[in-house]
């Protein structure tokens, strides 16, 4: 079996340094601090959005791409193909998704876990890779004319950016998630993951 990359934050210098050596590159950092995470708030919402995720049950073929160094210039890519499975949970108001993927520069298994608010009508997304088995922060928001986004302000080596989910091209068979890091307060954006899912028959 390949190494594990390790898409997640929380990880000291020293492990950092370990994952650029094996070709892997953490998400981002913990949640900016309170007096700073002011922005990439996103709108408020307008509908009850509790089956938004529902597109998205069953299992996938996947194939991913993922800039090794964000924000430092590089424009050093690795490819990634594998499956996702997403099991739905409290009625489709929670979902399980279970990504097994793997590349040249290694294997990705990792877990992602989506809740949704009814009072905010906002969904929570969460992700863990199996290497460590640790949640992200939350990244916050939903869909809207067949587009999903979702926000967050996370630190980045020790810098606050803000994190931005999109998911779009959404059809029957197929969708298109993509990640991005602004070092601007949102101003401006440099995706970083960029995955097409391909729905498999029964």
């Amino acid at each position: 079996m390949g190494k594990l990359c390790d898409v997640r934050p929380h990880l000291p210098i020293s492990v950092l340094a370990a994952f650029v050596a094996l070709g892997c590159h953490p998400r981002a950092g913990p949640p900016a601090p309170a007096s700073e995470a002011t922005h990439c708030q996103p709108a408020a919402a307008t509908r009850d959005g509790q089956h938004d995720f529902d597109f998205e049950f069953g299992r996938w073929t996947a194939k991913l791409s993922r800039r090794l160094h964000p924000l430092t210039g590089s424009d050093e890519w690795v490819a990634y193909e594998g499956t996702s499975v997403v099991h739905p949970l409290w009625q489709g108001r929670a979902n399980v998704g279970e990504l097994d993927v793997a590349g040249p520069a290694g294997k990705i298994e990792g877990l992602t876990l989506r809740l949704y608010d009814p009072a905010a009508r906002r969904w929570t997304i969460r992700f863990a890779n199996s290497r460590d088995g640790e949640l992200t922060p939350g990244l916050v928001g939903g869909f809207s004319e067949s587009r999903g986004e979702f926000l967050d302000q996370e630190a980045l080596d020790g810098r606050p950016i803000c994190v931005r989910f999109i998911f779009s091209e959404l059809t029957a068979r197929t969708f298109r998630f993509e990640q991005a890091f602004s070092p601007d307060e949102g101003k401006t954006w440099e995706t970083n993951w960029v995955a097409t899912f391909t729905r498999v028959d029964p």
